[in-house]
């Protein structure tokens, strides 16, 4: 018998998983980073973790969203920042265009649970 628990895990997944570029674009428009650090703040803010983070990067700079440059540490390897592009700029306003207007659907619908 389903409690709802494993339908309100996977929803949270599948959340997690859809604003998953948006949120590391909006992180890269405010300063350039590294993956370990990009993970670091979406797992303690949303609970993502560490593995979902570099595909993501590696495709991003594929599809031309960032670029990257190696900054030598004092403190052990070289680390691979990440900077958006100009198309990157333009995927984060169009997704957060279309997150607004999901979320405002989203929330017509549900209501303010009162």
């Amino acid at each position: 018998m389903n409690n709802g628990v494993a339908t309100s895990d996977s929803l949270q997944v599948q959340l997690k998983k859809g604003a998953l570029e948006l949120c590391v674009l909006a992180m890269l428009s405010r300063k350039e980073s590294y993956a370990y650090e990009i993970s670091s703040e979406l797992a303690e803010a949303v609970g993502i973790g560490e593995s979902t983070i570099y595909p993501l990067m590696r495709r991003m700079q594929k599809e031309g969203l960032v670029v990257s440059r190696l900054v030598e540490s004092n403190s052990g390897p070289s680390r691979k920042y990440y900077m958006l592009t100009e198309a990157g700029r333009q995927r984060l306003e169009q997704q957060a265009r279309d997150w607004r207007t999901f979320m405002t659907s989203v929330n017509r619908i549900v209501g303010d649970g009162r």
